[in-house]
């Protein structure tokens, strides 16, 4: 038995690297080449693209690679000036995915929070802390705005780094389709989420968002989108 597994582990091994051929070189140079184009877009006047250092450098400290932050393409923007701190909890609809590789031609999708295609009117987001994620998705929500969608790159020194995560390879840039529908505050419970039609995917208006005790500077508000 156990050199029935010996192989059976090998055979893994081996169906990785064919899957994912020099996958660090190429997630790598992608990434790099991603954040020259990005620059010059941005450069350009192009608003739609945008370009964030990591929240774990230190206050003042220049981010000196490009590996040092997250690129940002904004699909939708929401209406409200108002972005999660590292301590709040977030619901936010999600898909993750791999760069393209030998069977996957728009990326291995490895986690997302709906089933199937996104259905606005089923879909119930995924709850979690800002403060519980990799780097780079951590530094994603603190910039967005409730309602915001983007499509955010996140280079794997900001994502899982040089080891392997369940079904994410190692050295793995991770583009993640973000839509963030939820703020709670420190301190503050999130409610159930039952799903509301016609919110997700498009511009937010001010009858889309209900605030309680809409005061920014109280930090143990509640901001939800219902």
């Amino acid at each position: 038995m156990a050199a029935v597994f010996a192989f059976t582990a090998c055979s893994e091994s081996d169906g990785v690297e064919e899957e994912y051929v020099d996958w660090q070189a190429t997630n790598e140079t992608y990434f790099d080449n991603l954040y020259t184009t990005t620059k010059a877009k941005i450069a350009s006047g192009d608003n739609s693209w945008k370009i964030y250092q990591c929240w774990t450098l230190d206050s003042g400290q220049v981010a000196l690679h490009s590996y040092d932050h997250i690129i940002v393409h904004v699909v939708e923007s929401g209406s409200r000036n108002v972005k999660p701190e590292y301590n709040d909890s977030v619901r936010v609809h999600y898909r993750g995915h791999l760069l393209p590789s030998k069977s996957y031609a728009s990326g291995y999708v490895f986690d997302q929070s709906y089933q199937g295609t996104f259905n606005k009117d089923v879909a119930v987001p995924a709850q979690f802390k800002v403060s519980g994620l990799v780097p780079g998705f951590t530094t994603a929500l603190q910039h967005m705005n409730l309602g915001d969608r983007w499509e955010v790159y996140i280079p794997h020194q900001l994502g899982y780094g040089e080891e392997a995560n369940g079904a994410i390879p190692a050295y793995s840039t991770l583009v993640f389709d973000i839509g963030l529908v939820g703020i709670y505050r420190y301190g503050s419970s999130a409610p159930s989420w039952n799903a509301k039609p016609n919110l997700f995917w498009r511009k937010w208006t001010s009858k889309d968002l209900r605030f309680f005790n809409d005061n920014r500077d109280n930090r143990d508000n509640s901001l939800i989108t219902r």
